[in-house]
Order: structure tokens, then C-alpha cells, then sequence
């Protein structure tokens, strides 16, 4: 497994969380690949998911707040 490099955006007591530590997140890994911390949704969503997409027993479907992403917005690479 890839080792985390950094944090996308801000942390989250940035973002008004009243512990600092227990909120969506986005990280960049060693490989290039993202680490998403997030609600687990995929009971609830799973059945919604369009037909040409699918997930693997082993993926979940997870849900970070709209603020979360804008504010890492200008740390997600281009390409």
C-alpha cells in the first residue's frame, strides 16, 4: 500500500470541525493515486449508481462535504 505525501486542501479544524480530526479529507499518495476519508454511503447509493458504472465488493461509495473539495481544489493536480 502507497504511503500518504500530503493533504489536498486544508485540515479540517480549517474547515470548523469542533475536534479538528474527525472530517472528510483527500490526501495524495506516494503512487499517484488519492485517499478519500468519508461517509460511508454505499447502502444508499449503491442501487442509484448508473448503469455503466459498478463498483468491486472490496470499493464504498463515500461522500465529503462540497467544502472539502473546493477547498482542495487548487492542490489537485492538472494531469
Amino acid at each position: 500500500m502507497s504511503q500518504i505525501v500530503r493533504r489536498l486542501g486544508v485540515a479540517p479544524r480549517l474547515r470548523g470541525s469542533a475536534t479538528g480530526a474527525t472530517c472528510p479529507d483527500l490526501f495524495e499518495l506516494a503512487d499517484g493515486n488519492f485517499a478519500v476519508i468519508g461517509t460511508d454511503v454505499t447502502d444508499s447509493l449503491d442501487s442509484q449508481l448508473p448503469a455503466d458504472a459498478a463498483r468491486a465488493d472490496y470499493e464504498r461509495i463515500v461522500v465529503i462535504t462540497r467544502e472539502t473539495l473546493i477547498k482542495a481544489k487548487p492542490d489537485i493536480p492538472d494531469a
